[in-house]
Parts: C-alpha cells; sequence; structure tokens
C-alpha cells in the first residue's frame, strides 16, 4: 500500500509541478501578472498555452486516479498488478506534460491513453489474493 500512498502524493504534485512552466511563459508575456493571472494566460500561445492545457489536464486526471485509488484501497485490492499499474499512470502523466512541452501529440496522445487505461484499469482490479501484498 505504501507504493498506492507515494503515487498518490506523486500525482497530487503534478499539476502544481506543471505550474512552473505556466509561470515561466506568463512572465515571458510582460511579467507574471499577479492580479489577474487567468486573464493572462487565455492570452498565452505556442509553449504557454501547451503548458497551459498539461496543468489544466493533470487536474482533470487527479480526479479519475484518485477515484480508482480510493476503489482499490476501499475494496482491499492492493496487490503487485495494482501498485505497478499506478507506478505506469504516474509515469504516464509526467511523460504528458513533457511531450505537451514539447509540441510531440501523438506520443502525448498515447501516453495520456496509457494513464487512462490505467486508472480504469485500478478501479475495476479484481486480482488474485496469491498476489496480494501485506498491507
Amino acid at each position: 500500500m505504501t507504493t498506492l500512498i507515494i503515487c498518490a502524493l506523486i500525482a497530487v504534485l503534478i499539476p502544481y509541478l506543471a505550474k512552473a512552466p505556466v509561470a515561466f511563459a506568463q512572465n515571458k508575456l510582460a511579467g507574471y501578472d499577479n492580479k489577474h493571472p487567468r486573464e493572462q494566460q487565455a492570452k498565452l500561445t505556442g509553449f504557454g498555452a501547451r503548458a497551459l492545457a498539461a496543468h489544466q489536464n493533470s487536474f482533470e486526471s487527479l480526479i479519475i486516479f484518485a477515484v480508482a485509488l480510493a476503489v482499490v484501497i476501499g475494496s482491499n485490492n492492493v496487490y503487485q498488478v495494482t501498485e505497478t499499474l499506478a507506478i505506469v499512470h504516474v509515469i504516464a502523466r509526467v511523460l504528458y506534460c513533457i511531450f505537451y512541452y514539447i509540441n510531440q501529440d501523438i506520443l502525448r496522445s498515447l501516453v495520456w491513453l496509457v494513464g487512462y487505461d490505467c486508472s480504469l484499469s485500478l478501479a475495476k482490479s479484481k486480482y488474485s489474493k496469491t498476489t496480494k501484498q501485506a498491507a
């Protein structure tokens, strides 16, 4: 279960870490406007717009992943496979942001699908009790 908790903590941090490139892009756009940041973000183009989309999508994916983890932990389905799915999800989400930043749309879409599939697979996991780890 420790692996799932660590993955959950990392997943919670990803949207906030993904904000750094957005702030960088905003700063390049006539300085960071702390009074009206969302208005300034709406004006971002290119890298800045992609960074904002990656940041926002990180929050969106967090909802699905958090519910999936709650289902796994709440139903006591903590297995090696569920832990691996959680790890793969986190890796996919980090790669998703990177591919968004560097404008690799096909790779970005593929890792989005991997992360999404991991969350769905987590939520419906029912694996053999022989692989269950001590909680």
